[in-house]
C-alpha cells in the first residue's frame, strides 16, 4: 500500500503583482516533500470555475498528486503585495472552496494510507473543513507523522482550535511572530524563547518543535537537545512559500531516515533556495537535498 505525504487544508491562487501563482501551504508542503523521493499528495477544495480547472492543471505541472473534491464555491485566492522586503502581505477570501472541504470515503482511504500529514490552523477557520480535517487526523495510522504548522492569518483563528491542534500533533512548527501571539492567548511563562518552547512541548506531548525567526535563524527543540542554524543571507525574490518549503523539506528530510540536524539543515538550505526565486513551488536542485 502506498504511503502518502499529505498536506491538508487551502488550496488557492496567490494574486502576486507580476501575475497569480499557485498557493496554499498544504500543496507547497506536499510538493517540497516529494522532492525528496516522498509520494506527496495534496487535500482540499476547489469551485466548479477555471480558477479551478487551472489548480488541477498547476499541481499536474508539478507533478504533484491531488485529492480536490469540487464544491459549490469559487475556488480561493488570496491578494499579496510584497512590502520593500519582499516579505508578503495577505488579503484571504472568505466563502470560497477550500473552507469547505467534505469528509469523503476517498479521504477517509486516504487517511489510512499517510505516512505524514501537515495542517494548519487557516483552513480550520470554517466548521465544514475543520471538521473534516479532524476527521482525516483521526483515521490516520498510529505511527503517521502529523505536523502542526501555524499561520496565524488576519482573525482566522482562536485559542480553542489552536489548541485542539496543539493536542492532535508530533510537531508543531510557529515563527516567532506567532511565538507572541501563543505567549498571550496561553499565558506562557518565561520570557526567553526556550522557555516557552519547552513549557509546550511539555504541555502538549509534542515530540519536537520547530521555531523560526526569519533573518534571526531557526530552531529545533526535541527531548534532549536543540538545534539553531543561522539563516543564510541570500538575494530575495519573494518569501512566498518559503515556511511550507521549510517544512516540507524537513519532514522529507526526516523520513528518508536523516538525523534532527541534519534535517534541519536541509530545511534552511530548501527554504533560502525558494526566496531566491518568484513563487512557492520551485524545483529545489539535487545538491541542496
Amino acid at each position: 500500500m502506498s504511503k502518502f505525504v499529505i498536506g491538508i487544508g487551502e488550496a488557492l491562487w496567490d494574486m502576486l503583482p507580476e501575475g497569480k501563482k499557485l498557493g496554499g501551504a498544504p500543496a507547497n508542503f506536499a510538493y517540497h516533500a516529494s522532492q525528496f523521493g516522498l509520494e506527496g499528495l495534496a487535500v482540499s477544495a476547489i469551485g466548479q470555475d477555471k480558477l479551478g480547472e487551472e489548480i488541477v492543471e498547476a499541481l499536474e505541472e508539478h507533478h504533484l498528486p491531488y485529492h480536490l473534491d469540487r464544491v459549490d464555491y469559487p475556488t480561493g485566492t488570496v491578494q499579496v503585495s510584497l512590502d520593500s522586503r519582499g516579505v508578503p502581505q495577505y488579503e484571504i477570501k472568505t466563502g470560497v472552496a477550500w473552507d469547505n472541504i467534505p469528509y469523503t470515503k476517498e479521504l477517509a482511504d486516504l487517511a489510512k494510507q499517510c505516512q505524514a500529514v501537515c495542517f494548519g490552523s487557516l483552513a480550520q477557520r470554517s466548521p465544514v473543513s475543520r471538521e473534516s480535517i479532524g476527521l482525516f487526523l483521526d483515521a490516520v495510522p498510529e505511527d503517521c507523522l502529523k505536523v502542526f504548522d501555524i499561520n496565524l492569518r488576519q482573525d482566522f483563528y482562536s485559542k480553542e482550535v489552536l489548541e485542539a491542534s496543539f493536542h492532535r500533533c508530533d510537531i508543531l512548527k510557529i515563527n516567532d511572530e506567532e511565538l507572541v501571539v501563543m505567549a498571550r492567548l496561553f499565558n506562557l511563562p518565561g520570557l526567553a524563547l526556550e522557555e516557552k518552547c519547552r513549557y509546550l512541548i511539555k504541555e502538549y506531548q509534542l515530540k519536537m518543535l520547530i521555531l523560526t525567526c526569519g533573518v534571526n535563524g531557526s530552531y529545533v527543540f526535541y527531548e534532549g537537545g536543540m538545534s539553531f542554524l543561522d539563516t543564510p543571507k541570500v538575494q530575495v525574490a519573494d518569501t512566498v512559500g518559503a515556511g511550507d518549503s521549510f517544512t516540507g523539506a524537513f519532514v522529507g528530510s526526516l523520513l528518508t531516515g536523516k538525523p534532527v540536524t541534519e534535517a534541519h539543515e536541509t530545511a534552511v538550505k530548501v527554504s533560502a533556495f525558494v526566496c531566491t526565486q518568484s513563487g512557492a513551488m520551485p524545483i529545489v536542485p539535487d545538491n541542496l537535498k
